[in-house]
């Protein structure tokens, strides 16, 4: 078995301690985070780290790093105070990577990808129209982290936009069936596989399987 104390991970070059400790705390979600300037050049942006907040009120957050260079993206909503999350599905893994380049503020990625901006209901900040889970969020809040640097940030659900065979009568959506993929470190997809769902647990009461 391989180990490695911390003296060693500090010791590490920077990129091999960075595809390490992103990959070792296991799968993560793909998202791209769509944004405009209030000139209306529209920004997209790949994200593996948009985590549930709370279903009421509706809340997600995602993590930005250190604001010691300019991003786009954080302009953006702090600006105009909206932002969408469209989910990566396994059609769109390589623009969707592509997202992750330095392109001046002028440039939108949308016009360096394979991806396809659009707008829903008037909202601000543009969606992905090949991405078949969206949802239209506005800034909450943020939340710096001293130990490193990143920013926390807070987004309520406004709108959610998602086909209609993957939502089950209570709520719970099959990602599966539209092939939602995860991360895997900073530069992998993978297409998980669904392998069962279970009732709500609850002291000594058997499980029951649900699919």
């Amino acid at each position: 078995m391989k180990h490695f104390t911390s003296k060693d991970i500090h010791e590490m070059p920077s990129r091999y301690r960075a595809h390490l400790i992103n990959s070792c705390t296991g799968y993560k979600s793909a998202n791209l985070l769509g944004t405009k300037s209030v000139s209306g050049i529209s920004n997209l942006a790949i994200f593996n780290s948009v985590v549930h907040i709370g279903s009421t009120p509706p809340m997600l957050g995602f993590i930005l790093r250190p604001l010691t260079v300019a991003r786009d993206t954080y302009k953006n909503f702090k600006e105009t105070g909206f932002f969408t999350v469209n989910q990566v599905n396994n059609e769109i893994i390589e623009g969707a990577h592509q997202t992750a380049a330095s392109y001046n503020e002028h440039i939108s990625e949308f016009s360096k990808t394979n991806l396809t901006e659009t707008y829903l209901d008037q909202f601000h900040a543009p969606y992905v129209d090949e991405s078949a889970i969206k949802l239209g969020c506005s800034y909450v809040n943020e939340y710096r982290i001293e130990e490193n640097g990143c920013v926390m940030i807070i987004g309520a659900i406004e709108h959610i936009y998602l086909p209609d065979d993957i939502l089950h009568e209570d709520g719970w959506l099959q990602l599966d069936k539209q092939n939602a993929v995860v991360t895997n470190g900073l530069d992998a997809y993978a297409l998980p596989k669904l392998l069962n769902r279970f009732s709500y647990a609850e002291p000594d009461k058997p499980l029951q399987k649900l699919l």
